[in-house]
């Protein structure tokens, strides 16, 4: 499964910016304009932050680099927001400290320069700790996928109890994990909601999106849609599968049983039209009575 807005809420706070050479309002100005173009949570927490400055710089030529952050010019100067990959990915020095932070950070470049930071802080879900015990109860393993830095996810990871996880991945990386579960012949379900997301979602034996923070694009792939984000609701979709294919099953038990014994019944001269006709419409009322019963099961 994926962590932000999947087992956590997607519900970003700025905690705190650094600036470097620069004024702070500057830099949230800078920031917000940048990350205006984005409509992802982290970017939404940056723009609520800085309220009307957000609205008095207007951004151009604004490039989202996936997995990295955006790139854009603001006001005559080039602006980098994003992770510390994108800084190293355009050869930008900056203070090793931030890669020891914990919570997520933006980091700003200017005009090719360091220019600070903004730690911002997201909430896990109330009932993630519950599915993740709910999962183990059920014998499936769980593994996490994300593109924050490992420190925050291990954080979570450790919180919830998740068996694996793996932070700093590109879209590409979460694809490579899960190809990589699938070649050790494993079923592999994948949760998610942004649109990076989608095509480990299409790739997954069974695809399952948040409808409510998901992107349309990751719901369009989904096989199964959660509309209310609540990562309870995975536990109640396998239940619900698991009843579903044994009534299923039973159904086929069933027919198949019936029919062969007025088969045999019939080719021995003992069975009647009125046995053929129980065998056929008899089994049919049978298999909806069946499968009526889980509209009664509470999961």
């Amino acid at each position: 499964m994926d962590k932000t807005g999947t087992l956590t809420k997607g519900v970003f706070k700025v905690q705190e910016v650094s600036v470097k050479d620069m004024e702070k309002d500057e830099l949230v100005k800078l920031t917000a304009a940048i990350e205006g173009n984005s409509t992802h949570p982290i970017a939404k927490a940056v723009v609520e932050y800085a309220g009307d400055n957000a609205k008095s710089l207007k951004a151009d030529n604004v490039e989202e680099i996936s997995g990295h952050g955006l790139k854009g010019a603001v006001d005559g100067k080039n602006v980098l927001a994003g992770n510390v990959k994108l800084l190293k990915k355009f050869n930008i020095e900056y203070p090793a400290e931030l890669d020891q932070l914990i919570d997520t950070v933006v980091v700003v470049a200017v005009d090719n320069k360091y220019a600070g930071f903004i730690t911002i802080a997201d909430e896990i879900k109330e009932d993630a700790k519950q599915a993740i015990e709910e999962m183990h109860k059920l014998n499936i393993q769980t593994v996490m996928l994300s593109g924050d830095k490992q420190a925050v996810v291990d954080k979570v990871a450790q919180s919830l109890g998740i068996d694996n996880a793996y932070g700093d991945l590109l879209p590409e990386g979460k694809v490579d994990k899960v190809q990589a579960l699938k070649n050790e012949g494993r079923h592999i379900a994948f949760v998610g909601d942004g649109v990076n997301d989608a095509p480990v979602v299409a790739l997954a034996d069974a695809g399952v999106a948040m409808g409510g923070l998901g992107s349309d694009a990751t719901i369009e792939t989904a096989d199964i849609v959660i509309q209310n984000d609540q990562p309870s609701k995975i536990v109640t979709a396998i239940k619900i599968g698991k009843i579903t294919r044994q009534i299923v099953w039973q159904n086929i038990t069933i027919a198949m049983v019936i029919k062969v014994i007025v088969l045999v019944l019939g080719a021995g001269g003992i069975a009647t039209l009125w046995e053929a006709v129980i065998a056929d419409v008899g089994v049919a009322l049978l298999a909806i009575l069946n499968a009526v019963r889980i509209q009664r099961m509470k999961f």
